[in-house]
């Protein structure tokens, strides 16, 4: 089921493309949002992980360059009867971890020089366990394809946002709504786009969740982590794509109130509670 949904909120952000394509370029805009959609997914399948990571200028890490991490990765990932991930380090104070890659052969877990400072043992390896349990599931591929298409799409609503301002557009009215079909998508187009990554992240936050805690047989450890990164990311929000916000253990952009209403994450409170209810491993 959870397969089948997420096929079609990923149609979902597809035919939206479509959609913005046709307002631009009428029938040959649809077809050529077709194609690039095409594209961007077959991009996405092979080098988002590689996208995603340059953008926050992560840096890969070696077993005696961070010799504790990678140890307790490599633990966990043994546990979990999953093969070694890539080790990656963001140099970024915000504490904050993700998990990234096509497969389980050519995954990567990233995680932030702050929460290498701010978390204990026990509560590090729930993080790193949450996230081998996303490489587990498959998650992080479908993460990265919607975050591609979803950053697609922010990007032309961003076109059609300045094609407003600048009266870029002739069109008439019967063909597409002018200016004001302009404005109405700059505003829409990207509100769906956070809203169908908002379907598609939440409930496997929880699964992660729950999988992380089983793995590292610690939930009170990935509790405790939970209320700490939520508590510093209300402090100091990172400098974060909305795009690629879904595919961090927290909300990256939980310190904007008006990312809040529409957060990729299920509330830092219930997923506490439902791991302080959990018997440790």
């Amino acid at each position: 089921m959870n397969t089948l949904k997420t096929t079609i909120l990923l149609g979902a952000l597809t035919g939206l493309l479509m959609l913005i394509g046709g307002y631009f370029g009428g029938r040959g805009g649809v077809a050529i949002a077709f194609i690039f959609a095409i594209v961007m997914n077959f991009g996405a399948y092979w080098f988002s992980d590689k996208i995603i990571l340059r953008m926050y200028s992560a840096q890969e890490v070696t077993e005696t360059q961070a010799p504790e991490l990678y140890t307790m990765v490599r633990g966990l990932a043994m546990r979990a009867s999953l093969p070694m991930p890539k080790v990656y380090i963001i140099p970024e104070e915000t504490p904050n971890a993700f998990a990234t890659g096509r497969d389980e052969h050519h995954a990567v877990v990233a995680v932030t020089e702050g929460i290498l400072r701010i978390l204990n043992a026990d509560e590090l390896e729930g993080v790193l366990a949450h996230e081998l349990t996303h490489i587990k599931n498959r998650d992080m591929l479908i993460g990265s394809i919607a975050a591609t298409l979803a950053g697609a799409i922010m990007m032309m609503a961003n076109m059609a946002q300045w094609a407003a301002i600048f009266g870029g557009v002739s069109r008439d009215d019967d063909e597409g709504g002018g200016i004001i079909g302009l404005i109405l998508m700059a505003i829409l187009a990207p509100l769906a786009a956070s809203l169908i990554q908002m379907a598609i992240s939440r409930s496997r936050e929880y699964l992660a969740d729950e999988g992380g805690a089983r793995i590292s047989g610690k939930p009170y450890g990935l509790a405790g982590a939970l209320e700490k990164l939520g508590r510093a990311s209300q402090a100091i929000p990172m400098d974060a794509n909305p795009s690629t916000a879904h595919m961090f253990i927290v909300n990256p952009l939980s310190g904007r109130a008006l990312m809040n209403l529409f957060s990729t994450h299920p509330p830092i409170e219930e997923r506490i509670s439902r791991l302080r209810g959990m018997r440790p491993v």
